[in-house]
């Protein structure tokens, strides 16, 4: 598959309201389930659009991107006290081993979704902690996101996950996108 990132100079669009008809606040913080003293990663956080709708439940937001441009939009539309930026690819992550309690990704899994990324989630995730996934579905039109060739079905996510050694807790295919929620195996 090809991966590809968001292209920068579309940041704005990352803004867009309209992006809750594919992921709401209410489905995503109900998903994620936060506590005040939580430390979580945003994967693929880009201009903070989600990262914002979760900062204020959790101690400590990790805002991961590949992309230094997109952390300075966020900066420059003001981070919340709980985040940190962190530019770096999934696979390579700089936390110690079962640093975060849980990590999101939210219509990013297509950039990051190989074997090397989920060992490292593997690593940083402790063991009981979940990995919340959003994506673009393989089965849907295309008419949003990527192209459809560059995208997984929920089978694809739970099978690499699970090779990673995460549980599958929750999962299910929409007409645009997949859901998915993993534990790390104890």
């Amino acid at each position: 598959m090809a991966f590809h990132t968001f292209d920068v100079d579309r940041a704005n669009e990352l803004e867009k309201t309209d992006r809750y008809r594919f992921l709401s606040r209410e489905e995503l913080l109900d998903l994620l389930d936060p506590s005040p003293e939580d430390v979580v990663a945003d994967l693929g956080s880009g201009t903070g659009f989600y990262t914002d709708e979760v900062a204020p439940f959790v101690g400590t937001l990790y805002a991961v991107d590949v992309q230094t441009e997109m952390h300075d939009h966020y900066r420059e539309k003001g981070l919340p006290p709980s985040v940190e930026l962190v530019t770096a690819e999934v696979g390579d992550l700089p936390f110690d081993d079962d640093a975060l309690d849980d990590a999101f990704s939210t219509m990013t899994y297509h950039e990051f979704a190989t074997p090397d990324s989920l060992a490292e989630l593997a690593r940083v995730v402790r063991p009981g902690g979940h990995v919340v996934t959003v994506d673009w579905s393989a089965r849907g039109d295309g008419a949003d996101g990527p192209p459809v060739d560059e995208r997984y079905g929920l089978g694809d996510a739970v099978t690499a996950f699970a090779d990673a050694g995460f549980a599958t807790i929750h999962g299910v295919e929409r007409r645009e996108t997949f859901v998915s929620v993993v534990r790390r195996e104890l």
